[in-house]
């Protein structure tokens, strides 16, 4: 009854939020209720293996859980003062939002799972059957087990994403970090130049060829281990460099007597970067790895004719943006003091607007590095 009461105050931002995680959530139990239909119909063939490649989705959902958790506070500062004021502490306020993102989760996997039971119904077609175990008894126990996952996931995931002293209202943690610690940033700068080395190293033309390679999945081909690791060592490094390269990025802005426009941009660049890093970091090692993947499946003769990664992908793809638009809308929330600020000061709007814009083309500018640099170098194992 309580949460019926908070939906009656949302607004566009909180439904928004809550139907994308509870249609995010029927998509993920959608899979892991294809894997059990598949694994009812023919039980010895690879049922780990379907179940292994609803791990990606899951954590997929739940590092957007999480993102958009820790948004909330920010995005509603009215909101978490009324329940202060009611007598709500930190811990109270954590659980509650916690609560609200395994609701959305539990919602959409009903809905999932009428489905999957009305198609089990002698409605679905022959080509369906299979994915549905149509034909042999459903247990009880098996969908509601894979169904939990859902919202215990998400639901831990949001509740230890909210810092528990997180001042309220206002949804920003004194605490937090805001500069990166030079061990930080000199290991994530060692991880990828390593990492690209020995990719670079295993790709030299006199390379020997090795004899156990490793088959990818969703058909996309076969490549070397060592090629395999050091990219997943370059890829790791370039994500955590997103965030000191943002602040360098700042940095540079402001470099030697700036303008008002680029002093603004440097130094908004330069203190938002420890928050923006990670989400941003994630969508482009994300956008990475899918991008490379279609390229090699639009191949001739690479297509995957398993529709299932492709599905997976745009999923994955939809809920690192959906998180990387809500951090930067949860940090748009925090600079308006700021901004508000800046206008009573005589600030225009035009300053405003260019500046801003000089943030999203420094920062824009770091991710297509990062980024670009991980697919160039997942290309490369693809090709070896």
């Amino acid at each position: 009854m309580f949460y019926l009461r908070l939906v009656r105050g949302y607004r566009v931002i909180d439904l928004g939020r809550w139907l994308l995680t509870a249609v995010a959530a029927a998509v993920v139990a959608g899979f892991l209720l294809r894997a059990l239909g598949l694994a009812l119909s023919d039980p010895p063939v690879g049922a780990t293996d379907r179940l292994l490649w609803c791990l990606p989705p899951l954590v997929a959902v739940g590092w957007f859980a999480a993102i958009a958790a820790r948004a909330v506070p920010a995005q509603r500062p009215e909101r978490m003062a009324g329940l202060t004021a009611a007598g709500a502490g930190p811990r109270w306020i954590r659980l509650m939002i916690a609560g609200e993102i395994a609701l959305a989760c539990a919602a959409g996997s009903v809905v999932s799972l009428l489905v999957f039971l009305v198609l089990r119904n002698n409605i679905a077609g022959a080509w369906l059957a299979p994915d549905l175990g149509m034909g042999v008894a459903l247990p009880l126990a098996a969908p509601i087990t894979l169904l939990t996952l859902l919202p215990l996931a998400a639901g831990l995931a949001a509740a230890f994403a909210v810092p528990v002293r997180e001042e309220l209202p206002g949804g920003a943690d004194p605490a937090e970090a805001r500069h990166f610690h030079p061990a930080r940033t000199v290991l994530a700068g060692a991880l990828a130049l390593g990492g690209t080395l020995t990719e670079l190293y295993g790709l030299r033309p006199a390379a020997p060829v090795d004899p156990h390679p490793l088959r990818l999945p969703a058909d996309l081909g076969r490549t070397s281990v060592n090629l395999l690791i050091g990219w997943g060592i370059a890829a790791l490094g370039l994500a955590l460099l997103t965030g000191p390269l943002l602040a360098f990025a700042g940095r540079l802005l402001a470099l030697g007597r700036p303008s008002a426009r680029r002093l603004l941009a440097g130094r908004g660049l330069t203190d938002q970067a420890g928050r923006l890093g990670a989400p941003p970091a994630v969508l482009a090692l994300t956008v990475a790895v899918v991008l490379t993947a279609v390229r090699q499946w639009v191949t001739p003769g690479m297509r995957s004719g398993e529709p299932l990664p492709a599905a997976e992908a745009v999923l994955i793809t939809g809920c690192v943006t959906a998180a990387a638009i809500a951090r930067l809308t949860e940090l748009r929330t925090a600079r308006r003091p700021a901004t508000a600020t800046l206008h009573q000061l005589g600030a225009s709007p035009q300053l405003l607007f260019g500046a801003a814009a000089l943030r999203w083309l420094a920062g824009g500018t770091v991710l297509l590095l990062t980024g670009g640099t991980t697919a160039a170098l997942a290309a490369g194992i693809l090709r070896s």
